[in-house]
């Protein structure tokens, strides 16, 4: 694939992106959440997580942070189906309550797995905050507590979000043009 050849059809803009994520972290705030740990799931999250975080910290909130990096995708751009952890969170969870943050909630295995293995390392509460959900896409039974957007059924790139590593570094969701030979990817 020639990267530089592809263009990106913008879906949710860099400013409909930061009023969302300061809506979420009112949202958030409203939930009282005690000795917060935001754990952010890579890569995918990392730009969501960051802005809000950021904007956490504006309503008065000061989580800790931490990490989990788990796939399901690998070089592909359809789950395989099976949650992999590539790198655990190393902070005590026990007694305290977790923002599991993800960029998307399509079959929702990941944000499953990801919540399931921080209340058994006795989590007080798991909350989930995505940017993004799919909900025609569920392969197992869950709702996120924070959503962005409701996002249609197009594969997405952007705001940390990527295919095959590419596109990771836009401000914005948007849906690459692969031209007239894949008309699904501009049905919503």
């Amino acid at each position: 694939m020639s990267i530089p050849e592809r263009r990106v059809r913008t879906l949710f803009d860099e400013a409909a992106i930061a009023k969302r994520n300061d809506e979420l972290a009112q949202e958030i705030l409203a939930a009282r959440p005690e000795n917060l740990l935001v754990v952010a799931v890579l890569k995918g999250s990392f730009m969501f997580a960051a802005d809000l975080l950021r904007a956490l910290h504006r309503v008065g909130l000061s989580p800790q942070v931490e990490f989990v990096h788990l796939s399901s995708y690998r070089t592909g751009t359809v789950s395989t189906g099976q949650v992999e952890i590539l790198r655990d969170v190393q902070s005590e969870v026990r007694g305290r309550d977790v923002l599991l943050v993800d960029d998307i909630l399509e079959s929702g295995r990941t944000v499953v797995f990801a919540k399931d293995l921080l209340m058994a390392r006795g989590a007080r509460r798991v909350l989930t905050s995505v940017l993004l959900e799919k909900p025609g896409k569920r392969a197992v039974t869950i709702d996120a507590d924070f959503v962005g957007f409701i996002c249609p059924d197009v594969f997405v790139v952007g705001y940390g979000m990527d295919a095959a590593h590419a596109f990771r570094q836009l401000p914005f969701v948007g849906v690459v043009d692969y031209g007239s030979g894949d008309p699904d990817l501009f049905d919503p």
